[in-house]
């Protein structure tokens, strides 16, 4: 294993070679200084940073054929600033939620037409844990989480999911139709949450309330999560305010203002 850890790819060694040494220089570098600095020969160095311009991670300039990084790190990074930040700020809250729930809780972004869990506070049985884990995806038309990501789309972003990632039957009760699925989210918009009622996993039910950042979008979702048989609808209704009210206060942490969205 230790040996397995220690072998790396050369070529993208010297990519991220090539992106520090952009990053360090305080103007445009011209093909043969890049080649130079990397200890690579012009042509190899050419094709590596070819690959860095068809991604969108660098630009040339026409006119003096020079090569500088893209704003896109910049968007990266704002991402991953954002994910860490969402993740710190709401833990605390995931974990008295749990403890007054007495059942799982995590929070989730969405990522490729995804939820993905950021945090998971595992429930006192932990009989989530294996279902529910930090980096797992899920799909968003089955979970709440993923849900309440959906009312971000337009009809033309939900159209591109379903052609993409299909409406697959993870179990009998999955939505698999368009139409109910735009019924569900019409009655999310309204209630201010979203269940999953089995519909990822048999055996388990969640409520999920979603976060939103100075934009008004919502940029991620808390859910808490549980076996049927402690998860009632009944039980629910006695804690969907409590999920609610979570959710709310992680939003107005992330500058979000307007209450009264927020149902």
């Amino acid at each position: 294993m230790p040996d397995k850890l220690t072998k790396t790819n050369q070529s993208v060694e010297k990519v991220f070679q090539i992106i520090e040494i952009m990053a360090q220089s305080r103007e445009p570098l011209r093909l043969q200084d890049i080649s130079l600095k990397v200890e690579m020969p012009t042509s190899t160095t050419l094709r590596l940073i070819n690959t860095l311009v068809t991604c969108g991670y660098a630009n040339q300039n026409p006119d003096t054929l020079r090569y500088s990084l893209s704003l896109k790190f910049m968007h990266i990074g704002s991402l991953v600033s954002s994910q860490l930040t969402i993740r710190d700020i709401a833990h605390p809250y995931l974990v008295e939620l749990s403890k007054e729930c007495k059942e799982s809780v995590c929070i989730a972004i969405e990522q490729d037409m995804e939820a993905i869990y950021l945090d998971v506070v595992d429930g006192p049985d932990g009989m989530l844990r294996i279902t529910q884990r930090i980096g797992k995806r899920a799909p968003i038309h089955s979970t709440g989480v993923g849900k309440l990501m959906l009312l971000n789309y337009d009809s033309q972003q939900l159209d591109y999911m379903i052609n993409t990632k299909g409406l697959p039957a993870l179990t009998p009760n999955t939505i698999t139709v368009k139409e109910d699925l735009l019924d569900e989210l019409e009655k999310i918009k309204v209630q201010g949450y979203a269940l999953d009622n089995e519909e990822c996993e048999l055996g388990a039910r969640c409520i999920s309330a979603g976060i939103k950042d100075y934009t008004g979008n919502i940029v991620a979702a808390i859910s808490v999560s549980g076996p049927i048989t402690r998860m009632t609808m009944d039980y629910i209704e006695i804690i969907k305010n409590t999920v609610k009210c979570t959710a709310k206060k992680i939003s107005e942490l992330l500058a979000y203002n307007d209450s009264n969205n927020l149902n």
